[in-house]
């Protein structure tokens, strides 16, 4: 899931409150003692819901209806939706596809699999049953065996925290069992503030470096993906599919610019003598209804190439 913010203030900016997540990770919780494994709080996954089914690209989804019309043996539709949080990929997808759906929703959080599994949808856009299973584990290590039967992969805003070879084990598990994946919400680097500030351009490139760390593609996941799925004998189509925040989403605006801000300071710990400022400036205007934010993200669809090497 998308570096994002959890509103849980674990580190700040002066008494604004800058909240980020243990290690400036915005929409990241703490990790069990012994687990090293990042958490996401549902609460910020269950404030960001609205405004990622409203950014989804609803342009992908006919080419995906017609190659899941046309897939061999028919039958359910199973489908398998990789770090999958409290489930608003399943949510947002399964009432706009026909026929009965099996999901198989894989995290590595138990008490995220919990929420989507109270939260799951019922029926699809035809009335046809709905059922959900969960699947705990890494799906950084996910094979084409484990995808066996599989109609579809999806993701949401999981791109963007995976490695390199990670999106590449991926890509290979999609082609080798002949799945299509429609992976959603991956940030591309790029936020519009209007009205803009001189300082905005300097928060961004502080927070692309830190989603980059380590290994983490961050803001080059599209790319990558792009790349490894045609490596893989994919068609890739690609859709912008930017949250647009205004008046009406002032408390997802005001969560995401905290933790935004926060993982910019911890990347670039000389802003932090400005981070006071600039954030109470811009909560302001969030309160006030006169802040419009762009945060730029893409959609991502990969239908395996036919044998012959037909669309």
């Amino acid at each position: 899931m998308t570096a994002t913010p959890s509103g849980v203030p674990e580190q700040g900016v002066s008494e604004v409150g800058v909240q980020g997540g243990v290690s400036g990770v915005p929409g990241q919780r703490a990790s069990a003692p012994d687990d090293d494994v990042p958490r996401y709080a549902p609460q910020w996954l269950q404030l960001r819901e609205p405004a990622d089914a409203a950014a989804r690209s609803p342009e992908l989804l006919d080419p995906l209806r017609i190659r899941l019309a046309n897939r061999p043996g028919r039958g359910d539709l199973v489908i398998h939706d990789l770090g999958c949080g409290t489930g608003s990929m399943g949510r947002w997808l399964a009432p706009r596809l026909d026929g009965a759906q099996h999901w198989i929703l894989h995290d590595r959080d138990p008490y995220l699999l919990h929420f989507a599994t109270v939260g799951a949808p019922r029926a699809a856009a035809d009335g046809s049953r709905v059922t959900v299973t969960t699947q705990r584990g890494d799906i950084g290590r996910l094979t084409a065996d484990a995808l066996t039967g599989a109609s579809l992969v999806t993701a949401s805003a999981l791109l963007d925290v995976l490695t390199r070879e990670e999106i590449d084990r991926l890509a290979a598990a999609c082609a080798g069992a002949g799945v299509p994946a429609l992976l959603t919400l991956s940030v591309v680097g790029r936020v519009e503030f209007t009205p803009a500030d001189p300082l905005d351009a300097e928060f961004a490139e502080a927070f692309n470096a830190h989603q980059r760390r380590g290994d983490l593609l961050g803001p080059d996941a599209i790319t990558a993906a792009c790349e490894a799925f045609d490596r893989h004998g994919a068609t890739v189509r690609v859709h912008p599919s930017p949250w647009r925040l205004g008046a009406d989403e002032a408390d997802l605006t005001a969560e995401w610019l905290r933790g935004w801000v926060g993982a910019a300071v911890e990347e670039q710990p000389a802003l932090a003598a400005r981070a006071e400022s600039y954030l109470r400036s811009r909560l302001a205007a969030c309160a006030a209804g006169e802040l419009h934010v762009q945060v730029h993200h893409s959609d991502v669809l990969a239908l395996p190439r036919p044998t012959g090497g037909a669309v």
